[in-house]
């Protein structure tokens, strides 16, 4: 099958450096998505430009801020799924920034900064590393560090369409000690999507510390949506 990954805000496709091989080796067709990230509109035009290099049905899979991402693309006729990994999965109407204020602010939250042009992005202090990506390795942590972007405030801010997830199989896989996007808010989101949903324990970098977990739920997904035996 088909698997399009998309990253979070400030990501790169290496997010995705411990799941595409084990996908790969599984034998589905992975494409990595990059987007700019100055606008929600502009990621969802990326990635849906993505899909013209999938032969077959398309499995998109999103973390972060990528999650909005796909809730968007998934309306394409060529998806026939969505895999959120501590992920946004936003209603009609809404942004990024509504979900997350109806909340207490996550940890995360006093580690970021804005730029001059009213981007965003997160410090990586000692203390970030402490607090937010304490499974990280130092090897992980550099690879992060040396690809990170700010991200334009307009990718929190622009408002979703219909979302995919309303009609469309959908699985969530909760990472259940995030201090970036809180537990509590990827659990409201899977279940307001009706999500076939799943927890691991660790932060907010899922892809990176449970990548094993996660390439078995898009195994697990694609195989429900092709009916192949795993």
């Amino acid at each position: 099958m088909d698997v399009v990954l998309v990253h979070g805000a400030g990501g790169t496709p290496t997010t995705w450096d411990g799941v595409a091989p084990l996908l790969r080796a599984a034998g589905h067709q992975v494409h990595l998505v990059t987007n700019p990230m100055h606008s929600l509109a502009g990621d969802v035009a990326n990635t849906a430009a993505a899909l013209d290099a999938c032969a077959g049905p398309v499995l998109l899979v999103g973390h972060s801020y990528g999650g909005a991402v796909i809730t968007n693309v998934g309306r394409d006729e060529r998806v026939a799924g969505l895999v959120y990994v501590a992920a946004f999965a936003p209603a009609a109407g809404e942004s990024v920034q509504a979900i997350v204020e109806r909340y207490p602010p996550a940890e995360v939250s006093k580690h970021m900064r804005r730029g001059p042009n009213g981007e965003w992005a997160s410090e990586h202090t000692p203390e970030y590393w402490a607090e937010i990506g304490w499974d990280l390795t130092d090897a992980q942590r550099a690879v992060f560090d040396a690809g990170s972007r700010p991200s334009a405030d307009a990718i929190f801010n622009q408002p979703t369409g219909e979302p995919a997830w309303r009609g469309k199989p959908t699985w969530y896989l909760v990472a259940a000690g995030d201090r970036t996007l809180r537990p509590r808010i990827q659990r409201d989101m899977a279940a307001r999507a009706g999500a076939i949903t799943s927890e691991v324990d660790g932060s907010h970098f899922t892809p990176l510390v449970r990548p094993r977990q996660v390439a078995d739920l898009v195994e697990r997904s694609a195989a429900s949506l092709t009916g192949a035996r795993r």
